[in-house]
């Protein structure tokens, strides 16, 4: 397989899970993803930001998010998810400190 034909299905397959994430699944909590599988949508946004910064492409946090949100995250907040419950918050300092680094 040539580079521009993985390039391509890199990106059809991140467009998918990004797909799932926000259209299939709004219910699935960010909490819940980063507690289970070390990440989430906002990491998902992050990447992609860091990912546009590596090409000359500054982005703030909040672009980065809209970008991959395609709304504003206080939006997609407001719509989609819900208050942590304690034990939620408690699973994601250890899930942030693990995978992100600091304290969250």
């Amino acid at each position: 397989m040539d580079d521009q034909t993985r390039t391509e299905i890199e990106a059809a397959a991140f467009r998918r899970l990004r797909q799932h994430l926000l259209d299939d699944r709004p219910d699935a909590q960010n909490i819940d993803l980063m507690n289970l599988a070390g990440f989430c949508r906002n990491c998902l946004s992050r990447w992609y930001g860091e990912a546009a910064g590596e090409r000359g492409i500054e982005m703030t946090k909040e672009e980065a998010r809209e970008a991959f949100y395609g709304m504003p995250f206080a939006e997609w907040k407001a719509r989609h998810q819900r208050d942590a419950t304690p034990e939620q918050e408690a699973a994601f300092k250890t899930s942030f400190a693990e995978n992100v680094g600091g304290t969250g």
